[in-house]
């Protein structure tokens, strides 16, 4: 009995010590965002200069994921957690310093490459958390990884608007992420217990297969081009909504960040209530519910003339992708025979060329057609999303 207590407290400790992974990577990735215009400024760089230089950050993440994996499985997610959180850390301020586009893009290489190894890591990690605790957690998880993306925009500006430069702020930013990861590194899921929730999830030893077979495993590459769809639609928001607003709809340039506020604030909310609502129904359902919500709204912003409606559109774009990703995550580190520490990279991996990809993707549509042409193809892929997954047989139940 005692035995099993100890069990559960250190399962509660790991809930909160994940959540704390996840808050500092919403967080250092955030603070990016308000330092890309003097980054930019001081290297004298045009938008297509930045355009290209930007493809370095999203490159070391798409290199280290699978990476992630590899090395997770050898040394386990912990230490991987805090490497990459370490070279986040150290990176925010080099992002400020820098006077040189090699330099920046090296900077931003090594930037990516931490979000890539950390990404990854708290993926894989969570869920074997989750598969420990018997409860899901993964929508909170990444709720808590939204909160860290809005606190960090917001807490950098504060910093810089209270007098700090921008190095400073990316400093006090770097000296939050380490004592917030340095607090929590402990309680994490060593080597060993990971080892052990496989073994249990699994039925074949899984060395008996190699990594790269794993990798091209029909379930893993199902999910992952699942996740391809969702990380696309979410790029899209990102990079194409304040366009959207500003040349579709009249919003003022100041203003034209809204459609992606009320898309990230719906989507934080509702991935803080995610777990109850997926305890509730199941994870089919919220996939193929939060598919079809998501198609809703996104019709609802490009096919009605309004401001307001636009943005109850991108509200309700968001709170349809919400917990999407991570029930793809969950089912991913459940699959019989393949490792979350194999399956999770490589669904990562797939979902973040989406949200690389995908805006590129966009542009051409929208450079052929229109911007409102190009949402609606993501509209398309959503229904495309829903139906798949309903059809599928094989898919579990959360």
């Amino acid at each position: 009995m005692e035995r099993q207590q100890i069990k559960q407290e250190a399962i509660k400790q790991a809930i909160w010590a994940t959540k704390s992974a996840f808050l500092v990577c919403g967080l250092g990735v955030s603070c990016w965002a308000p330092m890309v215009p003097f980054a930019k400024e001081r290297l004298a760089l045009n938008d297509a200069d930045l355009g290209l230089l930007l493809l370095l950050l999203g490159l070391g993440a798409i290199i280290m994921m699978p990476v992630s994996g590899v090395i997770s499985a050898k040394f386990g997610s912990r230490k991987v957690i805090l490497v990459g959180a370490l070279l986040i850390a150290a990176m925010l301020p080099l992002l400020m310093l820098t006077t040189s586009v090699f330099t920046m893009a090296v900077v931003l290489f090594f930037f990516g490459s931490g979000m890539g190894l950390i990404d990854a890591a708290m993926n894989a990690h969570g869920v074997q958390v989750q598969n420990a605790y018997g409860k899901p957690i993964m929508s909170s998880l990444h709720g808590l990884y939204s909160v860290g993306g809005l606190l960090g925009a917001l807490g950098i500006g504060l910093l810089m608007k209270w007098g700090l430069t921008p190095m400073w702020a990316a400093i006090g930013v770097s000296i939050i992420l380490l004592l917030i990861i340095g607090i929590n590194y402990k309680s994490l899921f060593d080597k060993q217990t990971e080892r052990t929730i496989i073994d249990e999830i699994n039925t074949v030893k899984t060395e008996t297969n190699s990594k790269a077979k794993l990798w091209f495993n029909s379930r893993v590459l199902f999910i992952g081009m699942m996740c391809f769809i969702a990380f696309l639609s979410e790029g899209a928001v990102l990079d194409w909504s304040a366009v959207f607003l500003q040349n579709n709809r009249g919003v003022s340039k100041e203003m034209s960040g809204t459609g992606y506020a009320s898309f990230s604030v719906a989507m934080a909310v509702m991935r803080l209530f995610g777990d109850r609502i997926i305890s509730r129904l199941n994870g089919r359902i919220v996939v193929i519910g939060g598919g079809l919500v998501a198609a809703l709204g996104m019709a609802l912003a490009i096919f009605t003339p309004w401001v307001a409606t636009a943005l109850m559109g991108f509200v309700l774009w968001g709170l349809g992708m919400a917990n999407i990703v991570p029930i793809f995550f969950s089912e991913g580190g459940r699959l019989k025979n393949v490792p979350a520490t194999i399956a999770i990279p490589a669904i990562t991996t797939l979902g973040y060329a989406g949200l690389l990809t995908g805006p590129a993707m966009l542009g051409l549509i929208s450079n052929a057609f229109t911007l409102p042409a190009a949402f609606a193809f993501c509209g398309v892929l959503l229904i495309i999303m829903a139906i798949s997954y309903a059809l599928n047989s094989k898919v579990e139940k959360c």
